[in-house]
């Protein structure tokens, strides 16, 4: 007879599987995912100049089983996430900015199109809107400056508030006037809200007149009721602002919780964006000594979002004339090279992705992706 291995023996069944294969993931459609991306962090918080979310899409149906995390996008980084079979690349920095005329082989970026497009491999930009976000960017840029509170440096309005427009215009006009001047205010392109209510004035029946519009129309809105002295002198403007959104902003600004000197700061940030190197600036009348107690900081090249604010340190990208200006003003500037300020934030953001999707696909982080510019 045939001997049986003794049931004790045996290696358990789970044991077994998993041993054999890695845990079967979810996949989730393109849409759904990029949904879900946006959901992480809104494009609206992006900056109106930048280009962001899905930029490279493959024909629908779309299945997304690996997510591949890039700073920037390089022809080098691309044939990574082919070889790794990527299906959506998330790249921080959107690879295509400026507008192509044509996809060809001619430049790298319209390679970079042809080579997703041919391996079924979809494009996903958040850049700005990751600078926003309270867990994004700049955020974890702080992180390199020890115990510190932080206030973004130009706070981000909700997207969603449901005020539409600049400015709220009322006035109140007679049954005279009335139809004439709704007539001409219809005809004025971006004007919103536009209600009418009956009101009593001065002992008269009236209609009171209220609309949303923006700067440009207000012109128009304001020249039409200047034409009647009647309907101007009645006239209220309110200027309409969107609630601001809790530590959410571009840049941001850091108070130590006791003060640092800069020789120690220069070397908290070389460790927590792992650097031999960095390029310092010590501000007028101070020293690598001198005491720091306010950072100003924004990640990759933020010196419109600093400037003319008030801090003993500056951490981001900036030119030299920008560096000569804080100086003279007795700020100190560390400066780690553009993508070197963001390029770490990719580990704690595959993180906090594979928690926002229920760990449902692989997230990978590109390991071609680098700075351009070394020490030589």
């Amino acid at each position: 007879m045939p001997l049986s291995v003794p049931l004790l023996l045996r290696p358990p069944l789970h044991r077994v599987r998993a041993l054999g294969r890695p845990p079967v993931r979810a996949l989730m459609n393109l849409r759904e995912l990029v949904s879900a991306l946006n959901d992480f962090a809104s494009p609206a918080l992006a900056e109106s100049w930048d280009n962001v979310g899905l930029l490279v899409e493959p024909s629908p149906p779309h299945t997304v089983n690996t997510l591949f995390l890039t700073n920037d996008l390089t022809e080098e980084v691309m044939e990574e996430a082919v070889q790794r079979k990527a299906d959506l690349v998330l790249s921080y920095h959107p690879p295509i900015f400026a507008p192509l005329k044509r996809i060809t082989w001619k430049t790298w970026k319209e390679r970079l199109v042809v080579r997703a497009l041919e391996n079924r491999i979809g494009i996903y930009s958040p850049h700005t809107a990751y600078d926003a976000i309270p867990h994004g960017v700049n955020n974890w840029l702080t992180k390199g400056l020890g115990t510190c509170t932080s206030v973004p440096l130009h706070p981000s309005p909700a997207p969603s508030s449901p005020a539409e427009g600049t400015h709220r215009v009322e006035f109140c006009a007679d049954a005279e006037h009335l139809d004439a001047v709704l007539s001409k205010i219809k005809d004025i392109p971006e004007i919103s809200c536009l209600t009418t209510l009956p009101a009593r004035v001065e002992g008269e029946e009236q209609t009171r007149v209220s609309l949303n519009c923006s700067q440009k129309a207000l012109l128009e809105v304001v020249a039409l009721l200047s034409q009647n002295s009647l309907l101007y002198h009645k006239t209220e403007i309110l200027l309409l602002q969107k609630p601001l959104l809790p530590h959410t902003g571009m840049g941001r600004l850091c108070t130590l919780s006791e003060p640092v000197s800069l020789s120690d700061i220069i070397e908290r940030v070389k460790g927590h964006l792992q650097l031999p190197h960095v390029r310092v600036a010590v501000g007028a009348g101070r020293t690598l000594e001198s005491p720091l107690k306010k950072v100003a900081l924004c990640a990759g090249s933020g010196s419109s979002v600093l400037k003319g604010t008030e801090a003993d340190l500056y951490l981001t990208e900036m030119s030299h004339h920008d560096v000569l200006d804080a100086v003279a003003n007795g700020i100190s500037v560390i400066l780690c090279e553009h993508s070197n300020t963001e390029r770490g934030f990719l580990s704690e953001l595959r993180d906090a992705l594979a928690i926002h999707l229920q760990n449902k696909i692989n997230i990978i982080v590109a390991e071609k992706d680098r700075d351009p510019l070394q020490v030589a």
